[in-house]
C-alpha cells in the first residue's frame, strides 16, 4: 500500500527525493510485523503517511505576524506567470477587510502592462497604489512608494516585484537590491501549484537569493494536485500562509496543513467542509442538516438549495469542498450563464409532482412518460429534463460523501 501512496504522490507532483524520504519515515514509524492482531494495517499506514506529510508542511517556523499601528512592508517574489500581481491584490484585500490600512506598490518594470494590471485590480477593491510609467528603475519606484505610504501611516505596504526565472541572473540581482533597499518585514514567495517537479529547484533559487519568510500557493482550482507545495516548503523552509483558487479577489483562503494533505491524499477537506456548512448556516436548518448527514438528498432539496446558490448561498460552497465536485455548478467568471441554467432547472422542478420532488429513488421513479410530462409542463425539451436529472444524480452522489458528518464535534 505504501508503494501505491508513493506513486500517487509522485503523480501529484511531489518531489522524488521528498517521496523517498517519506517512505523511510513511514517505514520507521510503522512496524507491520509487530502489530497486534485486529489492528487495521491499512489505516495505520494511512495515518503515518498523513502525519508525515503534515510534518513536511511544517518547517517549524511561525510566519511573520503583522504589527498593528506600524508599517509592515511585505515584498512579493515569484516566477513570471505565477499569479503574483493578482495575489498581491488578494492579500491586500484580505487585510483591508480586517480593518488594516493597506497600500500596493508596483515595482515590476520588466513585464509590459504590470502597472496597468495592479492599478486596475487595486481600483476595483479601492486600495491605494503607487507606480510609475516613466521611471525605469524598480528600486527607485519601490523606495518612493514605500516611503510615501510609510509617511501616510499605512500599516500593510505590499510591494509587487518582477516575475523571474531561476536562470535570469539579472532579475535575481535586481530582487536582491530591492530587498536591501526597502528592508521588507516579510518576503512572500508566490508559487503556481501546477509547475510540478520544477517547484523544488525554483523555490530553492529564490530562497538562495532573498530571505523568503512565507509561501502562497496559487491556482489550486485547476487540475494541479498541488504536490509542489510540499517542495516549496522543503526548499524555502517557510510556512504556507494562504492559497488562491481562482481569479476573483475573494478566491483566497488561509492555509491549513491537515486540510491540504487530506485533499492531496483524496480524503477530501472534511474540516473545511464542516466549517463551510457552519458558516453557511446549514447546521441551523435542522431538516436539511439531518438529511445531509444521513446522505439523503431529494429533488425538492435541490430546488431549495438552487434558490440559495442564486444568492451565492450555502450548498454551492459546500459542494466545492468535496473532492471531484469543484464549483462546476457555478464556475467563476460564468455566473450569468450558470444562473440562467439554474433558473431553467428550477422551472422544470416546478412542473414536478410532490411524489417526484420528495422521492429518494428518483432514478427508478422517473420513467419516459414522467420526463415527457415534466418537459411539456415547463416548456422544455426531454433532453433538458434528462440533463437536470443527470445533474441531480451527481449532487446526490456527492451528498452521499457527507454521510455521518458530526458537525457538533468539529
Amino acid at each position: 500500500m505504501l508503494k501505491e501512496i508513493a506513486a500517487a504522490l509522485l503523480q501529484a507532483d511531489v518531489n522524488v527525493k521528498l517521496v523517498a524520504g517519506l517512505r523511510k519515515t513511514v517505514k520507521s514509524s510503522v512496524n507491520l510485523e509487530e502489530m497486534v492482531a485486529g489492528v487495521n494495517k491499512r489505516k495505520s499506514i494511512q495515518k503515518a503517511v498523513f502525519d508525515a506529510l503534515c510534518g513536511m508542511l511544517d518547517p517549524g517556523i511561525n510566519p511573520y505576524v503583522m504589527k498593528k499601528g506600524k508599517p509592515n512592508v511585505i515584498m512579493f517574489v515569484g516566477l513570471q506567470g505565477s499569479g503574483k500581481t493578482t495575489t498581491c491584490t488578494k492579500f491586500a484585500y484580505y487585510y483591508q477587510r480586517k480593518g488594516w490600512k493597506v497600500a500596493l506598490v508596483c515595482a515590476d518594470t520588466f513585464r509590459a502592462g504590470a502597472f496597468d494590471q495592479l492599478k486596475q485590480n487595486a481600483t476595483k477593491v479601492k486600495i491605494p497604489f503607487y507606480g510609475s510609467y516613466t521611471e525605469a528603475d524598480p528600486v527607485k519606484i519601490a523606495e518612493d512608494g514605500v516611503d510615501r505610504f510609510r509617511n501616510e501611516n499605512y500599516e500593510v505596504i505590499i510591494v509587487d516585484t518582477s516575475g523571474r526565472h531561476k536562470q535570469e541572473e539579472a532579475l535575481f540581482e535586481e530582487m536582491k537590491q530591492l530587498s536591501a533597499s526597502i528592508e521588507p518585514d516579510d518576503v512572500v514567495f508566490v508559487m503556481d501549484s501546477s509547475i510540478g517537479q520544477a517547484a523544488f529547484d525554483q523555490a530553492a533559487a529564490f530562497r538562495g537569493c532573498v530571505d523568503v519568510g512565507s509561501v502562497i500557493i496559487t491556482k489550486l482550482d485547476g487540475h494541479a494536485k498541488g504536490g509542489g507545495a510540499l517542495s516549496a516548503v522543503a526548499a524555502t523552509q517557510s510556512p504556507i500562509i494562504f492559497y488562491g483558487t481562482g481569479e476573483h479577489v475573494d478566491d483566497f483562503d488561509t492555509f491549513s496543513n491537515r486540510a491540504f494533505v487530506s485533499q492531496l491524499l483524496g480524503f477530501g477537506d472534511m474540516t473545511g467542509l464542516i466549517n463551510t456548512i457552519k458558516d453557511a448556516g446549514l447546521d441551523k436548518q435542522p431538516e436539511l442538516y439531518t438529511k445531509l448527514t444521513q446522505g439523503v438528498f431529494t429533488l425538492r432539496d435541490m430546488s431549495e438549495q438552487f434558490a440559495n446558490i442564486l444568492k451565492m448561498g450555502p450548498l454551492g460552497k459546500v459542494m466545492s469542498m468535496i473532492p471531484g465536485f469543484g464549483s462546476q455548478m457555478m464556475p467563476k467568471g460564468k455566473e450569468k450563464e450558470s444562473a440562467a441554467r439554474i433558473k431553467k432547472f428550477m422551472t422544470m422542478m416546478d412542473s414536478m409532482t410532490d411524489l417526484e420532488l420528495d422521492s429518494q429513488n428518483t432514478a427508478k421513479l422517473m420513467n419516459a412518460s414522467r420526463v415527457a410530462r415534466i418537459a411539456r409542463g415547463a416548456g422544455r425539451s426531454v433532453r433538458e429534463v434528462n440533463e437536470l436529472l443527470e445533474e441531480f444524480k451527481r449532487f446526490q452522489k456527492m451528498v452521499g460523501k457527507m454521510k455521518n458528518l458530526k458537525l457538533n464535534k468539529a
